[in-house]
Formats: structure tokens, C-alpha cells, sequence
């Protein structure tokens, strides 16, 4: 089945669709770097959903992301579409500590994401970010304090409870 088959199939739904691209992702009929080409032509709500595909499967097997995939999430961080904001984070954290040395320019663009309006992008940041902070880095030494700077800045609780336990966490482990 192509990527098109898929995205113009009025009978499946948007989760199934996720699924659908995840499944063929983890059982190899698909690879990584075939769906990243087919997202990086596609319309934001396809792109979103390829997104999702791969943070299902990463969810599942970290190991399927490769550097294109690494390299592609991270810039994907600024698009426009809040969706592709936060599915594009949710894959970063599945897959972070797989790439310590290369984690500058996701931590860039995550904090520029904490500013960010809807509540599901900061959600999805912090939570990354969290991960991030448990891999021990040397980024740690810039970022906790900014985690701490962004609990008492931010107003929803949903959000500020990701920031406390990521802070929390990092203090006793």
C-alpha cells in the first residue's frame, strides 16, 4: 500500500491511519527515511500524521529512528502547525538518548516551543524535555535552571506538573 492509498482513504480514520503507518514501520515494510520524504512533501495534516506513525512505533522501538529521522524531528520543532510541534517533540523524547552528543538543536527549538500558545505544544515540550534532562548531559547545567524558570512562568498545572517532575527527578537519581 502507498503513502497516498493511505492519506486518501476516506474509510480509515485519522488514529487508524497513525497505527497503520506505525505497524508498517515496526514490521519493516516500510522504512523510516521512506515516510520522512513522503512528510517532507505533504500537507501539515500529513505530515502530522507520518509524525505520529513514527512516535507509535518509536514508542515501541526506539531503535527505528536513524539520523535522518533525528535530524528531520528536530527541525520540525519550528514549523507553523501546533500539531507537528508537539508530535514532533513526543518522537524527540522516545528517542533522545539515542543521540546525546546531537541534542543542541532540539533543546533550542523545545525552549522556543515553551512559549508557544496551545497548551498541548508546551505540554508535549516539557515532557521531552524532562526525558532530556534524565539523560544526565552536560546540558543540564543550562537547562535545569531554565526548567525551574519555566515551573514558576507557567500557568497551566497539566503542564507545570511535567516541569516539577522532570526537576524532581533529576535531583534524586
Amino acid at each position: 500500500m502507498k503513502f497516498e492509498e493511505i492519506f486518501t482513504n476516506k474509510t480509515l480514520k485519522q488514529k487508524t491511519k497513525t497505527e497503520l503507518l506505525g505497524t508498517l514501520l515496526l514490521n519493516k515494510k516500510i522504512a523510516i527515511d521512506e515516510l520522512i520524504a513522503f512528510a517532507k512533501k505533504s500537507t501539515a495534516i500529513e505530515k502530522a500524521t507520518c509524525i505520529e506513525a513514527i512516535e507509535y512505533a518509536t514508542r515501541k522501538e526506539p531503535t527505528i529512528a536513524n539520523q535522518n529521522c533525528w535530524s528531520y524531528l528536530s527541525k520540525t520543532l519550528t514549523e507553523e502547525a501546533p500539531r507537528v510541534k508537539w508530535e514532533s517533540a513526543r518522537v524527540i523524547g522516545n528517542i533522545a538518548h539515542l543521540f546525546p552528543s546531537k541534542l543542541s538543536i532540539a533543546i533550542t527549538n523545545l525552549l522556543t516551543n515553551t512559549e508557544h500558545d496551545g497548551t498541548v505544544v508546551r505540554w508535549a515540550t516539557a515532557l521531552t524535555l524532562g526525558e532530556i534532562v534524565n539523560l544526565k548531559s552536560k546540558h543540564n547545567k543550562e537547562l535545569l535552571p531554565a526548567l525551574e524558570a519555566l515551573c514558576n512562568s507557567e500557568e497551566d498545572m497539566g503542564v507545570k506538573k511535567k516541569y516539577v517532575e522532570a526537576i524532581k527527578k533529576s535531583k534524586t537519581a
